[in-house]
């Protein structure tokens, strides 16, 4: 699979490659497609075409010529550079790729550096080239299973406080896979359109004078659909290293779909870690995150972070009907009478404010907390996200119409109801 590319002088005379070459590079092509990249057989072509006119002794020159024929964003010279390397270069890659794969958990960190994509990809040509085959069966048994469960769905119904690594990363693919886009509101602007209930006398007088007076035609406006902003305020003290993980995910999903959101994170301190998530890889950008952050899984002060927001960002970030979202479990003991006064200030900024709370997963939950008794009176609506299922209950309820406003406090109280349902 990963024979060393043959001599200069055989490829140079024949100006054509070799047939062990031209294998590896459909392998090598291959991989690279299994790990993400946009990859297709008219490249493959391109590439031996190009190896044979640079030197192949010199390993820089070929990286360098593949590289420029098979990347086009900054972000791919990464995965295909490390693909590269283990592809051609390392004789040991069987044993790097086994550590790739094996999980690695460092107390509650977000998972270190590593590209699982590209491990996936590796271990897929891995198998091919050995030729195993899964066993036949022997005998075929035909059964009813009613009362049985998927994976899938019982990954659904796991709290994110209990899932390992493998199913960490099962759990990332399908909020990837079941994402939905975010709601639109109407807006007081018009735009043009084709037809609708506001004329618009203008543009239709404008065309009949072309028309040579003829007013058969109009023009009409419609009101303009944007999605409003949504700002996220996330917990990552101790007690909700799980659930920011899981919601993390979310908010990468987002992003790479540009929806319009703004993530920041607090423990004892705030940090903005939108331009973070920007990465494609979720991976690798919470692990840029966790280089960045130096309070994750420690101490909450929330009254102290969120007042460094509304002086730093609520002005910024909130305007143009915002909706803030604030993921945390409300467990700060410390100056009270200061948290309930930055909720209060912060709910004067955000058109609405929905807390997410993953102690909602108890049916017996009960705001006996000092700091979940000063929030709960400046928030619009209280939802669970302590599983796949809240998440998704919560993305869906989104993406169906816009949360509630703030002139309504029913809401509160039917979602308590919701939590104990969902949990």
């Amino acid at each position: 699979m990963n024979a060393a590319p043959p001599s200069v002088a055989a490829t140079t005379e024949t100006h054509e490659a070799p047939p062990m070459l031209a294998r590896n590079v459909v392998h090598f092509i291959r991989v690279l497609r299994g790990a993400g990249l946009p990859m297709s057989p008219a490249q493959a072509v391109d590439a031996l075409d190009a190896l044979c006119l640079v030197d192949l002794a010199r390993r820089d020159d070929v990286g360098a010529a593949l590289a420029a024929l098979l990347t086009s964003a900054p972000d791919e010279r990464d995965i295909f550079y490390a693909a590269f390397d283990l592809f051609w270069r390392d004789p040991d890659w069987e044993g790097k790729l086994r550590a790739l794969l094996l999980p690695k958990v460092q107390g509650g960190l977000p998972p270190p550096r590593r590209n699982n994509r590209l491990a996936d990809a590796l271990a897929a040509r891995a198998d091919v080239q050995r030729g195993t085959q899964p066993p036949a069966p022997r005998e075929e048994y035909e059964f009813r299973a009613h009362a049985t469960f998927s994976a899938e769905e019982r990954l659904r119904h796991r709290d994110f406080d209990t899932l390992s690594a493998d199913e960490w990363r099962t759990l990332r693919h399908l909020i990837r896979a079941r994402r939905l886009p975010l709601a639109t509101e109407r807006t007081r602007r018009l735009k043009a359109a084709s037809h609708g209930t506001h004329a618009d006398l203008r543009a239709s007088a404008r065309h009949a004078v072309h028309a040579g007076g003829d007013w058969t035609v109009w023009k009409y406006r419609a009101p303009v659909e944007r999605k409003p902003p949504v700002v996220l305020l996330l917990d990552i003290s101790g007690s909700m290293s799980s659930y920011s993980r899981a919601v993390l995910y979310y908010c990468h999903a987002l992003l790479q779909s540009r929806e319009r959101l703004q993530v920041f994170l607090f423990g004892t301190r705030l940090t903005h870690a939108t331009r973070a998530l920007r990465e494609r890889d979720p991976d690798i950008a919470l692990a840029q995150l966790c280089t960045q952050v130096a309070d994750w899984s420690g101490g909450t002060r929330i009254g102290a972070t969120l007042g460094e927001f509304n002086r730093r960002w609520a002005r910024r970030m909130l305007s143009g009907r915002a909706t803030m979202l604030l993921v945390t479990d409300g467990l700060d003991q410390e100056a009270t009478a200061t948290l309930a006064a930055e909720m209060a200030r912060l709910h004067r900024f955000a058109h609405r404010v929905v807390w997410l709370n993953p102690l909602l997963r108890y049916r017996d939950f009960t705001p006996k907390a000092r700091g979940v008794q000063a929030m709960l009176p400046h928030v619009d609506a209280h939802f669970p996200v302590h599983n796949l299922e809240s998440l998704e209950a919560f993305g869906h309820s989104l993406s169906v119409t816009p949360l509630v406003a703030r002139a309504s406090r029913a809401p509160l109280r039917t979602s308590l109801q919701e939590g104990a349902r969902w949990s």
